[in-house]
Parts: structure tokens; C-alpha cells; sequence
């Protein structure tokens, strides 16, 4: 990646912490959110600033578990521990916290989350029927915008909620775009690149700003600036990273299967493609939210249908090689559809999966790299 674009980014990423603090200081709220369950057109709607708060670094552990089980998801603890050791900036500014009933392990965290924060958790069904969960979705999502209401001082009109969704639409098609660009072979942009860009994007205040950065790395990459180190990199497999979320500190997966010689060119988890959605712009903007954020394909669902419709959509259009499924240890809902996934993809596409299940320490780097350059040698 060029280091003006990388230095620009850094710049502005650094600038961010004091453009909330500035915001703050004028009355504006920021909302924390630790689910792509829960709608952040409604804390934008209210003029409040959305927060992404899932852990994914190794750091905060220790201090969780003095209080929460050792044998827990890792992006729980690493949530839990930011927040007690305050050690999270965005946690800090966040007025209050929103979280959803997706596992077990999230929702018994948040209860003690609610300790150090006010926190409000959305009762998320267990399903997608449109008759019976999506009516107790729509309503969940009306109490949430009159907490967000009493909260902010804001009454969130049905005006106000088309400007957001219109904003967060824009935002979401300049993910989809900068992701897009590996739909080209070779990839031009390498995973772990890729993944930096839309972390630190995803913190920043200023929607505009972050929408003006992804168009300008698209746009880079598609001109071939952005291109991978290999300069053997047509023939590098191509490779889908599905599973649980990745970010900065937890995404050595991804380096090690780039340090194997291959190209990750898609990640269809929750920091990636499924991300990649527009929320209906022409109906009833409550109806259009509640119908599309349940829709999110994610594992907590029971079935969950439109992870595999997604999968073979990415499958097609990135040309992938081979798919490498990461579950973190201790999330059972992941853990158990890897079963599901890997029948799924041998089935349709004649391809094996490769399931890895560790979590953010180091100390298995050595045996996933075994696995994984066994899993690319196969392919």
C-alpha cells in the first residue's frame, strides 16, 4: 500500500480521538455498539456519534479473567477487559452501550458490563420468520429508538432515520466497493490490508471522511497502486476467510495464510461482506431496519440459510481457491456450523474447507501455519 495513503489514513486516525473529544464537548452523545445486529442508523439518526467496541486484541484478557471464565470466547473477554481496565478509549466516550442477545456468553458478559456502563441490550430472536420474529424484532428496535431518544434529547423522526439510512447506505456501498476491487486477479489488495483500512475507518466520527478514505484506497487499487509484495501473485490461491469477526490484534489467521503464499480476497464474516448490504431506502424506515439487520446470516440464527447464500455468492464472484473457516474457541454456534459450511461448499463446489479454532494469544501460531500451508499445498 502507498505510504501516503497510509500515513493519510494514520494521520486521520489519530485525529479521530480528538475529534470525539471535541464533539462531545458540544453536546453531541456516541453510542457503543458491539453487535452488526444492532442499527447504528438509529444512534445517527439521534446526531449521536456509533462506536464499534468488540475487543480483538490479546492485551485485556488477563484482567477479564479475574472475573469471567478462562474457557470464553476471546472477543468477550477482550470486550470485558477494555471496559474494566479502561483501557478502551471508545468504551470511555460512549454514553451508552448497546448490546444483543446473540450467545450465551455476550449476554451474561453484558450483565456485568452494565457495572462500569449504562447498557441496554436488544432482545434478538433466535430465528428470521418473518411472521413471528420479525414483528418482535420491529418492536425491540422502537424501544430502542425512544431509549436513544430519552438518552440524547432527540425525537428520531421518520426523516431524521432516512437521512441516516441514506448515510449509512453510502458508507456501506463504499465498504463493498473497496472490498470489491479483489474480485480482480490477481487480488490487488492483500487481506490483512484491507482489514486495517476498514478497522480503523470504522472509528471515525466523521462518516464523510471515512466514506472519502475507502473511495480513495478503491480507487488506488483498481489503478494498481495497491498491489501485493509477491510479484508472483497470479498464482497465489485465493482464499475466503469466513467465521467469526477479525480485527487489529486479532487477525493472525490472516497473516499467516499471506505469509503461506497465498492471497486472503474476501473475509465474509461480520468486519467484512456482510457489511456489504443496503438498507431499503423506499419503505417505512423502521420496517426497512428491522427487516434488513435481521437478516444479518450469522450463526446465532437457527437456520441460518443466508450464510450459505452469501458463501456461494463470494465463492463465485472472488474466485476463491479454498475457504478457511475460524471459529475462536469456546463459540459454539460457529463451531458447530462448521460442520454445515464444509458439507455445504463440497457439495456445491467440490472444494475442501479448512476449520481452525484458536483464539488471540500467539501460542499456536506455529501449528496453525502447519495446517494452513498443509490445507494450500492440498489445494
Amino acid at each position: 500500500m502507498t505510504p501516503s495513503f497510509m500515513n493519510t489514513l494514520q494521520q486521520i486516525t489519530d485525529q479521530n480521538l480528538a475529534d470525539i473529544e471535541q464533539a462531545k464537548a458540544a453536546g453531541r452523545a456516541a453510542i457503543g455498539f458491539y453487535c452488526l445486529y444492532s442499527p447504528t442508523e438509529i444512534a445517527v439518526a439521534a446526531g449521536a456519534i456509533p462506536l464499534p467496541l468488540c475487543g480483538t486484541r490479546n492485551d485485556p484478557i488477563a484482567a477479564a479473567e479475574e472475573i469471567l471464565p478462562r474457557n470464553l470466547c476471546p472477543l468477550i473477554k477482550s470486550s470485558f477487559g477494555f471496559a474494566v481496565t479502561d483501557t478502551c478509549p471508545f468504551f470511555r466516550f460512549s454514553d451508552i452501550i448497546v448490546g444483543d442477545t446473540t450467545c450465551d456468553g455476550k449476554k451474561k458478559m453484558f450483565e456485568l458490563l452494565s457495572r462500569y456502563k449504562t447498557t441496554h441490550v436488544l432482545q434478538l430472536p433466535q430465528n428470521q420468520d418473518p411472521a413471528t420474529a420479525l414483528p418482535f424484532w420491529r418492536a425491540e428496535l422502537e424501544r430502542f429508538r425512544r431509549i436513544i431518544e430519552d438518552r440524547t434529547g432527540v425525537i428520531i423522526d421518520d426523516a431524521r432515520l432516512r437521512a441516516a439510512i441514506q448515510l449509512m447506505n453510502r458508507e456501506r456501498a463504499a465498504r463493498k466497493a473497496l472490498m470489491d476491487v479483489n474480485r480482480l486477479k490477481p487480488a490487488p489488495l492483500p487481506g490483512s490490508r484491507l482489514l486495517e483500512v476498514l478497522f480503523k475507518v470504522g472509528f471515525l466520527a466523521d462518516k464523510e471522511k471515512g466514506i472519502a478514505l475507502m473511495k480513495q484506497a478503491a480507487l488506488e487499487a483498481t489503478k494498481g497502486t495497491l498491489h501485493a509484495d509477491d510479484p508472483k501473485g497470479s498464482g497465489r490461491k485465493r482464499i475466503l476467510l469466513t467465521g467469526v469477526p477479525v480485527g487489529l490484534g486479532s487477525d493472525k489467521v490472516v497473516k499467516i495464510i499471506e505469509q503461506s503464499g497465498a492471497d486472503v480476497v474476501a473475509l465474509e464474516n461480520c468486519s467484512g461482506y456482510k457489511q456489504a448490504f443496503a438498507v431499503d431506502e423506499d419503505k417505512d424506515p423502521m420496517d426497512a431496519l428491522a427487516e434488513q439487520y435481521l437478516a444479518t446470516p450469522c450463526s446465532v440464527m437457527s437456520p441460518n440459510t443466508g450464510r450459505f447464500d452469501l458463501l456461494a455468492e463470494m465463492i463465485r464472484g472472488f474466485s476463491a481457491d479454498g475457504v478457511v473457516d475460524l471459529t475462536w474457541q469456546a463459540c459454539h454456534t460457529y463451531n458447530i456450523e462448521a460442520f454445515s459450511v464444509d458439507a455445504f461448499i463440497r457439495e456445491t463446489f467440490g472444494m475442501p474447507t479448512l476449520h481452525l479454532e484458536t483464539d488471540y494469544a500467539e501460542s499456536d501460531t506455529e501449528q496453525l501455519r502447519v495446517r494452513i500451508e498443509a490445507y494450500l499445498e492440498m489445494l
